[in-house]
């Protein structure tokens, strides 16, 4: 259920200070796998959601077919619907282009604005809000990256139940009040967040790679800001922020759950003559080239983290298809990519390694990253620029491209397993103005993708020479690399730091 906007702040802002990113980016945010495919939540089982081994007999699951209806409100803001009656529930999800690359030099505004939403409204608090959500059996929930800012609603569909949630939740993201302690207490927690991130080489070697890819762009600075740009934050900036950033025509809602066309509409209604009336914001320039080197971070540590990166591709690129069935074999495909392959199971040089695109509004990062035993840092720096330096020469192997589209058959159908699974889809592809057939297309594309395309795809975007790398570590004397085995090694020579 609902959680006080402490505990909601104080995940958020873990996730982004400890500087993790996964192997496939988000459709919906830039934050979480890049295929369509994602796993429906625990708290949701529909009843069409699963198929027993004896129905599916070696074939993929059925992906769900979606109707999807879309049209704009009075305010000008787009909605995208799907009716689903297994549940008497709904889900919805406002997206917002008001992530941190919106900032507009206060850098962490935008995260601050998001995450006090639910600190209070006319007449209730923290406290009851979060009470009044929980007695409605309703959930609230909110979350900032560099692209979006998102505010989403779970309800039971009886009137009794989705009026009151849909009013209090109108309020939350239309009038928030940003109350003053809650203001300083969120603060404080992002000032120990920032303590925190001093001690985290990984955290340092994400903050330091996003500068020397990004320089001077929106996408450069930390969502959750920096201490300097943080604590001279006022009330009164985070209100014109959310006046400006938060207005009806910047706006997309997503809708899904046991509700009519017409009940669907008067609730976008709602939610859209609720919030500042405005149009929406301006699309983010276009990044510049990166000088490609390495820069290292001195770090008192017995391993080296190493990340490397360049400028990838935004979301809307016809590559898209063919550099994620690429990027699955070389790196994001977990145990059976080429990187965890010759890193981990033939030497046992580090615990995993990773590489994935982060499509974003304009391009976002490229991404390889992985830590190894501080000794054989340079020489596993030199290992893995190989294996894409090769990968980009010869390609895939057929084998490697049909045991990818493989597992993207098996695993796509759970895109759109459950409710809260579509609403998420459908958020994306409105934000980011995709085909209302984008789900399907996507995978009719990925089975007709030839090794060919991938390895002109791949060429096409990643060059091995023009990689930005940081290094966080200590210097010591390195030492050359174990000899490759056919067989894992029981125990990788680097395991996560505590």
């Amino acid at each position: 259920m609902n959680k006080p906007a402490p505990f909601a702040l104080r995940s958020m802002a873990l996730a982004a200070l400890l500087g993790m990113f996964t192997a496939l980016p988000a459709l919906a945010d830039d934050a979480a796998p890049a295929t369509p495919a994602a796993a429906a939540p625990a708290t949701e089982t529909p009843t069409n959601n699963l198929q027993s081994l004896k129905e599916l007999d070696g074939k993929a699951p059925a992906h769900r077919t979606l109707n999807i209806q879309t049209w704009k409100t009075a305010e000008g803001t787009k909605v995208l619907f799907v009716e689903a009656r297994e549940l008497p529930m709904f889900d919805m999800r406002l997206t917002f282009a008001a992530g941190s690359s919106q900032d507009h030099g206060t850098p962490g505004i935008a995260l601050i604005t998001n995450a006090m939403l639910n600190e209070g409204v006319k007449g209730k608090n923290v406290g009851a809000i979060a009470e009044t959500f929980d007695g409605l059996g309703a959930d609230f929930g909110n979350g900032a990256y560099r692209d979006m800012a998102v505010a989403s609603l779970r309800s039971l569909s009886a009137a009794d139940k989705r009026e009151p949630a849909l009013k209090l939740f109108a309020e939350i993201v239309g009038k928030p009040t940003f109350p003053a302690d809650s203001l300083a207490r969120t603060k404080n927690q992002l000032m120990a967040g920032f303590e925190y991130q001093k001690q985290s080489p990984g955290k340092l070697a994400g903050l330091a790679l996003f500068n020397k890819l990004y320089g001077d762009h929106p996408y450069a600075h930390p969502s959750e800001g920096t201490a300097k740009s943080v604590s001279p934050i006022t009330i009164t900036q985070l209100k014109a922020f959310h006046a400006k950033a938060y207005a009806a025509g910047n706006a997309v809602i997503a809708l899904v759950g046991d509700l009519s066309r017409a009940e669907a509409e008067a609730i976008a209604e709602q939610v859209s003559s609720s919030l500042p009336k405005g149009p929406a914001l301006p699309k983010i320039a276009e990044p510049v080239e990166p000088k490609a080197g390495v820069t290292h971070i001195e770090f008192n540590a017995k391993q080296t983290h190493l990340m490397l990166a360049q400028l990838g591709i935004d979301r809307n690129d016809t590559d898209y298809v063919a550099l994620t069935l690429g990027n699955s074999i070389l790196g994001g495909g977990g145990f059976g990519s080429r990187l965890m392959s010759e890193v981990r199971e033939k030497r046992g040089l580090a615990y995993g390694v990773s590489s994935g695109f982060t499509p974003m509004e304009v391009q976002g990062p490229f991404m390889i990253g992985l830590q190894t035993r501080a000794e054989l840092s340079a020489n596993t720096l030199t290992l893995v620029q190989g294996i894409v330096r090769d990968f980009l020469a010869n390609g895939p192997t057929q084998k490697e491209l049909d045991d990818a589209k493989r597992e993207l058959s098996g695993s796509f159908p759970l895109s759109t397993a459950s409710n809260s699974d579509i609403v998420g889809q459908l958020g994306a592809i409105g934000f980011y103005d995709l085909p209302l057939t984008y789900l399907e297309d996507f995978m009719q594309q990925a089975q007709s993708i030839t090794t060919e395309q991938v390895k002109a795809a791949m060429n096409k975007h990643l060059s091995a020479d023009k990689m930005v790398i940081v290094t966080v570590g200590p210097t010591v004397e390195q030492k050359p690399l174990p000899a490759p085995i056919d067989n894992p090694v029981e125990q990788p020579l680097s395991v996560p730091e505590q």
